[in-house]
């Protein structure tokens, strides 16, 4: 990384393919499941080496997750980096791991409180292996206090920040939906390590940075405690949706489709004239926004029978010719079919020797206008660039 940034000069051809924005930076990922392995691959995307340290006998969990070693939900998380087998707990893998973090600009984990000390890897002794590093945990609570050691996972984070209660059903709560706790805290922990690169760039000191679960999901919904915090109001399930005037309805396809009205009154107005319902503006129950998040409930039934007369493609090509926020509600299969998706040409095959092909997703960042600059490896089979790690730490003695 340069001190400065340099103006470019070169071809526009040259610029599309420029090196990615973290070429030549080192992060050296000791985590496993989702939180850290996540963090690990957004900076990759961006161009790190990121170096995924696992044990010998299995590697992370994800990759067993649904049995073998290359499961789906350890590939989601894994593309573009190195797999490098080391039992820490050997002389020779504590050895290795230490000519490492010797190489490193940035080391991620995601252990528990007090499990780097035990391996002889605590702060002092990290430090004096690599002043300049830049070293980040992520855990569930922190790393002290009344729940630093217990364990944490997504549903666990969900629960205590708070954001659960705004999913269940207090008669029949059920977990839904994908992960968030943890990849919030994932985003959190790049946007950090960022920031210390630059820092450390401009001449301050390494930082040694903290993310736990509980924070990043509570920072995640500043709206909600706002709302509480502000005017008293404890908001529940349907809170947003009826601030936002947010409704979801089966159509008669029983295809879904999402109307997001929102706090402008034109797009309520082009609605009602659009379904030639006026009398949902003269109702005394809708006639203004207020009244309308007050009476949220009546009024989403009151326009469930209206999108059950028509089928979804029906309801999209009504609503295309006017300028109101609504799309379909996709299922998994039907995303990368989209035509805008396929515009925006967010899938991507890749192949791995052994593996074969596999779908993965570009990162959502652009720059001027491209995103040619991403690597796209494939995720890595357990141990599958050990030796060569290890030659080039031996050409680094």
């Amino acid at each position: 990384m340069s001190a400065r940034p340099r103006p470019h000069s070169g071809t526009a051809d040259e610029e599309a393919t420029a090196a990615p924005p973290l070429k030549g930076i080192r992060v050296v990922e000791l985590t496993t499941v989702v939180t850290g392995p996540y963090a690990g691959m957004m900076l990759a995307d961006l161009g790190a080496d990121v170096v995924k340290v696992e044990q010998p006998d299995g590697g992370d969990p994800f990759r067993s997750f649904q049995g073998g070693h290359y499961g789906a939900y350890f590939c989601a998380y894994n593309r573009n980096k190195r797999s490098m087998t080391l039992d820490l707990r050997t002389e020779a893998g504590a050895a290795a791991i230490r000519e490492l973090i010797a190489t490193a600009d940035v080391l991620l984990d995601n252990m528990r409180p007090g499990a780097l000390d035990r391996l002889g890897l605590g702060d002092a002794d990290i430090s004096s292996l690599n002043p300049g590093l830049i070293h980040c945990s992520i855990t569930g609570f922190g790393p002290d206090g009344p729940y630093g050691a217990k364990p944490a996972y997504d549903a666990v984070a969900q629960a205590l920040s708070g954001m659960s209660s705004m999913f269940f059903d207090p008669g029949d709560p059920q977990v839904s939906g994908p992960t968030i706790a943890d990849n919030v805290t994932a985003h959190n922990a790049c946007q950090a390590v960022l920031a210390a690169l630059l820092a450390r760039e401009r001449g301050q000191p390494a930082r040694r940075i903290q993310i736990n679960m509980v924070d990043a999901t509570i920072a995640f919904m500043p709206d909600m405690f706002g709302v509480w915090y502000k005017d008293g109001l404890l908001p529940g399930v349907t809170s947003r949706a009826r601030y936002s005037q947010s409704f979801a309805f089966t159509c008669s396809d029983d295809k879904m489709i999402a109307l997001h009205l929102s706090s402008q009154d034109k797009f309520w107005n082009i609605f009602v004239d659009a379904i030639e319902r006026p009398d949902l503006s003269a109702d005394p129950r809708f006639c203004d926004r207020k009244l309308r998040i007050q009476n949220y409930e009546e009024l989403r039934k009151a326009l469930t029978p209206i999108f059950r007369s028509r089928s979804r493609p029906e309801w999209l090509d009504f609503f295309a010719r006017i300028d109101v926020p609504i799309a379909p509600v996709y299922s998994m299969a039907e995303v990368a079919e989209d035509a805008h998706v396929k515009h925006l040409g967010t899938f991507v095959t890749v192949t791995h020797p052994q593996e074969g092909p596999l779908t993965t997703i570009r990162r959502p960042i652009w720059f001027d206008g491209s995103r040619d600059d991403q690597p796209m490896a494939p995720p890595p089979a357990l141990g599958e660039h050990t030796e060569e790690i290890l030659a080039e730490l031996r050409l680094k003695k």
